[in-house]
């Protein structure tokens, strides 16, 4: 059971493209922003690229990175593979 309140204030305009959106989808206007407002709450999160290691975990990061690539022959099948843009030039 939801029971904490967010409380925003928008412009008529805005409340309505809201509304006309959620209607779409099927959705009330609690439902449609708590779902669209959580999506981008997790893409902002998922984005972030600040990490923090001790030590060792550190040291094990950095010979990981500096360790030369695994065989790996899909990859370099992909890497052969000519792109249109440039395989048109040649």
């Amino acid at each position: 059971m939801r029971d904490a309140a967010i409380n925003l204030r928008a412009l008529a305009e805005q409340r309505d493209l809201i509304d006309h959106a959620a209607q779409l989808l099927g959705k009330n206007r609690s439902d449609f922003m708590l779902e669209a407002a959580c999506d981008k709450a997790q893409s902002v999160v998922l984005d972030q690229v600040f990490f923090s290691l001790d030590d060792t975990k550190f040291r094990q990061f950095n010979q990981l990175l500096d360790a030369p690539p695994a065989h790996n022959p899909g990859l370099n099948r992909l890497m052969d593979v000519k792109v249109p843009w440039l395989a048109a030039k040649a």
